[in-house]
C-alpha cells in the first residue's frame, strides 16, 4: 500500500517507520491516524520484523504540537489515536527523536518502549496554556514512566524541558548527537532483532503487565512467561549456540 504520511523501510529484521507529514486539520489527522494503525498492523502480522523504529519529521519536530478544536469534538477524539497503535505493538518499539517533542509528539514518544533523542531535543505537553490537557495517554504514560511529580510539574506548568533534564527524570533513554543518532538507533535495534523473539515479547509484557499488578501476581506472570519459553524451539537453539560458542539462529518458534 502507498501511504500519504508514512514511509516504511526493511532493515534486516528491523521495520523503519518514518512520519514523513505534518498535520495541519482534521482531515489529515484522522487519515494519519489510519495509516498509523494499518502499517503497525501489517508489521505485526508479517513476523519477519522483531524491532520497530519510529522516526519523526526529519526537518527536525518529532510530532507538531497540533491540538485542534476538532478532537474536543463528538466522538473524534476517542476514536482516532496516534498512540495507540504503537502502544499495543508486541515487540520492542524505539523512537528516535531528531528533534522537539512536543503536544502529540510527545505522546506518541511516550507510547514507544524506548526513547532515544538528541542534545537539542525539547520536550513538553503546552496543553495547559491552550485550556487543554493531553488526550492520547499522556497524562497516564507520562506519570508512570517519571513519577507523579515531575509528571504534574510537566503538564500543569505547561514548561518545556531540555534533552539533559529529560534524561535525568528517565523520559529519555540516551542522547546522541544528530549526526550519528539513526546509526545508534538501527544498531540497537538490530542487536535487540538478533535475540529471540518471544524472549523480547514477553519480556515486554511482563514488565508492562507487572506493573499493574501486585508484586506476588507479578512474580507469578514473570514465573509463567519463563517457563513457557522452556517450550520453545528458540531455548533449544540458545543452548546449543551457547554450548557450541556460536551465534544463534532464533527463528521465532
Amino acid at each position: 500500500m502507498v501511504y500519504q504520511y508514512i514511509k516504511c523501510e526493511k532493515i534486516d529484521k528491523v521495520a523503519l517507520i518514518e512520519i514523513t507529514a505534518s498535520v495541519d486539520n482534521q482531515n489529515r489527522f484522522i487519515e494519519l491516524a489510519d495509516e498509523l494503525t494499518e502499517i503497525c498492523a501489517d508489521v505485526a502480522a508479517e513476523r519477519e520484523s522483531r524491532v520497530m523504529i519510529l522516526e519523526g519529521i526529519r526537518e527536525g519536530i518529532f510530532w507538531e504540537n497540533v491540538e485542534p478544536e476538532f478532537l474536543c469534538a463528538g466522538d473524534i477524539g476517542q476514536r482516532y489515536s496516534l498512540a495507540q497503535p504503537i502502544a499495543k505493538m508486541d515487540l520492542p518499539v524505539i523512537a528516535a527523536i531528531r528533534g522537539d517533542a512536543a503536544g502529540h509528539g510527545l505522546e506518541l514518544a511516550l507510547a514507544c518502549d524506548l526513547r532515544i533523542a538528541t542534545g537539542a531535543s525539547h520536550f513538553g505537553f503546552p496543553h495547559i496554556q491552550k485550556g487543554f490537557i493531553p488526550r492520547d495517554g499522556g497524562t497516564q504514560r507520562l506519570s508512570r514512566l517519571v513519577g507523579r511529580s515531575k509528571a504534574l510539574e510537566m503538564i500543569l506548568t505547561g514548561e518545556m524541558i531540555d534533552a539533559q533534564e529529560a534524561y535525568r527524570i528517565g523520559l529519555v533513554n540516551k542522547i546522541i548527537s544528530s549526526e550519528d543518532l539513526m546509526t545508534v538507533v538501527i544498531k540497537m535495534a538490530q542487536e535487540m532483532a538478533s535475540k529471540a523473539p518471544f524472549s523480547l515479547k514477553y519480556a515486554k509484557e511482563a514488565i508492562y503487565k507487572g506493573m499493574d499488578l501486585t508484586l506476588e501476581q507479578g512474580l507469578r506472570l514473570e514465573a509463567d512467561l519463563y517457563f513457557l519459553l522452556h517450550t520453545m524451539k528458540d531455548r533449544t537453539e540458545g543452548i546449543q549456540a551457547f554450548r557450541g560458542k556460536r551465534i544463534p539462529r532464533f527463528e521465532g518458534k
